[in-house]
């Protein structure tokens, strides 16, 4: 890494496409925000790109030589030292199948082209605002058999060495659940408050997370009620 995330003045973004005039038209548009960039023109190259910058958010297209960007949002949450890395999915594949697999590879957000300036910024800026940053109180909720620590975007099973390896909307949303565990939220107000009700995502942004939460810390934590939305099983904080 060529200097300390934590002493830079602005966010760096990284921006991994291999057309050169989004390139040069996002690079216009974070610049006049007054973010920094640096750019990749394929998957590897932005791996490459990420492991070297450790970049505060990541822009992605899917088709791209050498390697996807499916594969590349893959290979980076299997980083140790990248997978907190937000990640902002832009692609011409605009189907809801399209978001749902994009989430799936471990997207925190997907966008899709033909692009919307202003959307693109206000969802650059949500994703800003979910990092996590040096210095903030500590936040350590404990439910049960798991222990979730705001300050360490970490998740620990008891008698589970290594910590939950969770993608950071699925950490948000986690975290948002298990500070009121027994109440039930729709998938509208988790949307709004997770992703921020400035930020366009489909309803099934929501279920394509919860279940990759409960692929990695069990099913019996977040419970479906059916008709209305989800909630963190009350009976946890008893223990």
């Amino acid at each position: 890494m060529n200097r300390s995330a934590s002493l830079r003045k602005q966010p760096l973004i990284l921006i991994v496409d291999d057309e050169p005039d989004i390139l040069d038209l996002l690079q216009y548009n974070l610049k006049k925000e007054k973010y920094d960039t640096i750019v990749a023109l394929d998957g590897q190259e932005g791996i490459e790109k990420a492991q070297f910058h450790q970049p505060d958010l990541i822009v992605l297209d899917i088709m791209m030589p050498r390697l996807d960007g499916l594969e590349a949002v893959k290979s980076l949450r299997q980083n140790a030292n990248l997978r907190e890395i937000p990640i902002l999915m832009l692609t011409a594949r605009g189907s809801e199948a399209d978001h749902v697999v994009g989430l799936d590879s471990g997207a925190d957000i997907y966008l899709s082209k033909p692009i919307s300036i202003p959307v693109f910024l206000s969802q650059v800026k949500a994703l800003l605002r979910g990092v996590n940053h040096p210095g903030t109180s500590p936040n350590i909720l404990k439910l049960g058999d798991l222990v979730i620590d705001k300050d360490r975007y970490e998740a620990r099973l008891k008698d589970v060495e290594s910590p939950v390896h969770l993608a950071r909307k699925e950490f948000d949303l986690l975290f948002f659940l298990a500070q009121k565990p027994g109440r039930v939220f729709s998938r509208q107000e988790l949307l709004d408050r997770v992703w921020g009700s400035d930020v366009y995502v489909v309803d099934r942004t929501v279920d394509v997370h919860i279940r990759k939460i409960r692929e990695k810390i069990g099913d019996h934590y977040i419970e479906t009620v059916k008709g209305v939305g989800y909630r963190l099983a009350s009976r946890l904080d008893e223990n």
